[in-house]
Formats: structure tokens, sequence, C-alpha cells
């Protein structure tokens, strides 16, 4: 059975535990009472296996995601078309959908727990890097979604990157990929970028135009490594995300291929 059906069942908020199982609990169901043992059989979801990161990182992306939104005071139509973007993108059918509303919306609340779910979300990840930059990406499309990034959500966002472990220097790198490829003002998943410039393409890549042949391919090697879509589902990236990880290897490999050309490069 899929982690979905688990966590529908309520499978998943018994075997985590913590605030994350307790938002599962609240978003799928506490329905632990009936068919748990059927439901698992000789299964054991210990932490790091693919199931359960899965599960964690659906479950903090949404949740942390309405957080982040409330965090000027007030959620805006264009965060929750956002929300709503990020939803329609992963094709979540109706019954995970209403899921995923609930945890945007626990999100929201005055009392959400935001480090006690960084800091289990952060262990449940190990030392999945990939997914934390791919969690974070998907936080500054949510901020920027109207438009701007609000003093209060930026500091919140840097509150968030420091929880997590990740440098202030890695965030402002993925807020200028996002500016420039990953998204811009009112970006939504699925959305095709706005034209990019040269210039455009060594901000994609990370790199300085002067940066050697040398660097380049190898700025754009480690980008690729990160966002390769096989990649991140094999270390736990539920499998609805996959578009918006492929759409971005795609815009990557758009950059390298205009530097490539700029540079008359093989």
């Amino acid at each position: 059975m899929s982690w979905w059906g688990k966590a529908l069942g309520g499978a998943f908020g018994f075997m985590i535990g913590g605030p994350l199982g307790a938002l599962i609990g609240i978003a799928f169901g506490h329905n632990f009472d009936r068919g748990l043992g059927s439901m698992l059989g000789n299964e054991s979801f210990e932490p790091g296996q693919q199931e359960r990161v899965q599960a964690a990182f659906f479950t903090a992306t949404f949740s942390v995601m309405g957080h982040v939104a409330k965090a000027d005071g007030k959620v805006t139509r264009d965060e929750i078309r956002m929300a709503e973007a990020v939803m329609n993108h992963m094709q979540l059918d109706a019954e995970v959908r209403e899921s995923a509303k609930k945890l945007f919306n626990e999100g929201k609340s005055a009392d959400f727990p935001l480090d006690e779910i960084l800091d289990q979300f952060k262990k449940e990840l190990g030392r999945r890097s990939n997914l934390l930059q791919m969690f974070l990406e998907i936080q500054l499309q949510a901020a920027y979604a109207d438009g701007v990034l609000d003093k209060t959500e930026e500091q919140l966002l840097l509150h968030i990157c420091h929880r997590l472990g990740v440098p202030e220097s890695q965030f402002r790198r993925l807020e200028e990929m996002l500016k420039v490829g990953f998204g811009q003002a009112g970006y939504q998943p699925g959305q095709q970028p706005r034209h990019r410039t040269l210039e455009d393409a060594y901000t994609m890549l990370g790199i300085e135009q002067t940066a050697s042949d040398s660097e380049v391919k190898k700025a754009y090697r480690r980008l690729m490594s990160q966002h390769h879509p096989d990649k991140l589902v094999a270390k736990g990236l539920p499998e609805q995300m996959i578009r918006d990880a492929t759409e971005k290897t795609q815009q990557i490999k758009d950059a390298y291929e205009q530097i490539k050309e700029s540079r008359g490069m093989k």
C-alpha cells in the first residue's frame, strides 16, 4: 500500500508520532482503532525509510507553507492560489487535496509549533540535503506568490533556514534562482518562466559570467544531480511532486545550453 493509503488510514500518524504525526492525524484522520494491524502487516517504517520520509515531506511542506503565508498577518488570494497551484500541479486526488488544505490551514493557526515541526522534519530527512533544498524552493515560491517578499516573510524564511541548518548564502542563491527561472513575481507551478537573458542563465547556474568552461560544467552537473527527479523520488520526494522537479531540471538544461551557445562550448 502506498504512503497515501496508510496516511488516509491514520497509520503514518501512529508510526511517526511527534508534531508531524499529530498533523498527519489531523489531515488524514485518526483511524488507528480499525484495521491498523492488517494495514501495516509486518512493515516497520523506521526513521529514514522512503515512505516515512515522503509522508514527512508532504506534511511539512503544506503546513509550513500555510505558516509562511500568514507571516505578514494575512493570507492573500495570491498565496491561496499558489497553494492550490501546487496541489493542482501534483494532481492530487480529491481526498488527498483536502488533506493538503487542512495542513495549510493548520500552519496558519496561532499555536502552530513551527520549531518543533522543523526539528522533527530535519531529523526525518537525515542527510537528504537535496530534499531539504526542494522544500525551501517550494516555500520561497509560495512566499513570492504575491510578487514580493514581505520583510516579515523574509525573516521567517531565514529562521526556517537557520533551524534546518541551511546557511543564509544558500537561501539567497535559491532566491536569485527563483527570480530568474524557478519562478518570478506571481509565478505558478507549471507556468512558463519569462524570457531568460544570458545573465539570468548564469544566475540560474549560480556562477559568474567570468567562470571558466570547466566551472560552468561543474555547476551544471551539480544542479542536475540536486534536481534529478529519479534521485529525488528515491530519496523520499513524494512522486506527486516529480513534475516540479522535472520542470526545474529542464530550466537548468536550457540555461546551460544558452551559456554553451554563447561561448561556443561543445
